[in-house]
């Protein structure tokens, strides 16, 4: 097992070259350490014994004295070499893809959210989503970063390394999961109060599920079916529209996230809090409880309201 953000162990075409440079460079920094304490402690216990004078005494030129040093600074070209080679394959190796890319999504970066577009051809076979990309397993994806307001970094620890989201500037990077999951990602370019708080998750399907996954996305939302369902929509449409969109309603403001098919993902505010009805209903009251300095605006509804209105959006999966 790994933690969420480990990067030790890496399960992508992406990220599978650096893992072992990686472990080397790891295990030769350790053995520098390990050699140079040692050093310094057989010199200090030498120094501690010794009877010679504390006072000046006259430099000496022994015989042999540089060998040390000569060969010191063999092992260490030679490591910094071997060091540099590697990487220089390493990059080769993740910067381009191993084949031609059929899945392109572009990413923007929001303080603090993760806004997903995929793109296609045809207009209508492209959607929107937030802080939850699916992947097919063993097919390599383009992702296309943007800044929405200041710099932030797009990191999946095992499937990728680093790339930067700045304003002005598409950086494109790629992803590959070569088994299905769930693997957790992150902003790591410190972007402000809610930075630790900038989550996602990359899902790695099986193609088939994949397949589905994306047909469901591009559903509209469902009819209200019930009377609670039909206030909730009204709800949804007079309260939330200012800021969110869910395809098939007059809710389409690209402000804040996509809410088209919310009961889908697992987590809500980019990855602060499970999506459950209860801390749907707590967020929507007071984010800034759980998220402070969050885009979002405490929302006043009374109980019946509020019922409702997660009555609704309960029905967007």
């Amino acid at each position: 097992m790994t933690t969420p953000l480990g990067f030790l162990y890496t399960e992508g075409a992406r990220a599978d070259p650096v893992t072992p440079l990686l472990w080397f460079v790891l295990i030769v920094s350790l053995l520098v350490v390990t050699v140079v304490a040692a050093l310094l402690v057989a010199g200090a216990r030498r120094d501690a014994a010794s009877t010679v004078s504390s006072h000046a005494v006259p430099v000496r030129r022994e015989q042999g004295g540089l060998r040390p040093i000569v060969i010191g600074l063999i092992v260490s070209l030679a490591l910094l070499l071997a060091s540099l080679g590697w990487t220089l394959v390493a990059l080769g190796q993740v910067l381009t893809p191993p084949r031609r890319l059929r899945i392109e999504i572009d990413v923007t970066a929001h303080q603090w959210w993760w806004q997903a577009d995929y793109a296609a051809t045809a207009a209508a076979q492209a959607f929107t989503t937030a802080n939850e990309l699916h992947i097919p397993v063993g097919e390599p994806v383009l992702v296309r970063l943007h800044g929405g307001d200041v710099i932030h970094s797009f990191w999946v620890p095992r499937l990728s390394g680093k790339t930067d989201a700045i304003p002005g500037q598409v950086n494109q990077t790629w992803l590959q999961a070569d088994h299905p999951g769930r693997y957790a990602g992150q902003c790591s370019e410190y972007c402000g109060a809610q930075h630790a708080h900038m989550g996602f998750i990359v899902v790695a399907d099986t193609p088939a599920q994949y397949a589905q996954w994306r047909r469901a996305q591009l559903q509209t939302a469902p009819p209200p079916a019930t009377p609670a369902q039909v206030h909730g929509l009204a709800l949804f449409q007079n309260r939330c529209a200012l800021c969110h969109a869910a395809r098939g309603t007059l809710a389409g403001s690209r402000y804040g996230p996509d809410l088209s098919h919310l009961f889908s993902r697992k987590t809500i505010a980019a990855g602060t809090l499970p999506l459950t009805r209860g801390s749907l209903a707590g967020w929507i009251e007071d984010p800034q409880a759980a998220k402070p300095e969050a885009r979002m605006p405490p929302q006043q509804f009374s109980g019946e309201d509020l019922q409702d209105l997660l009555t609704y959006l309960e029905m967007l999966r």
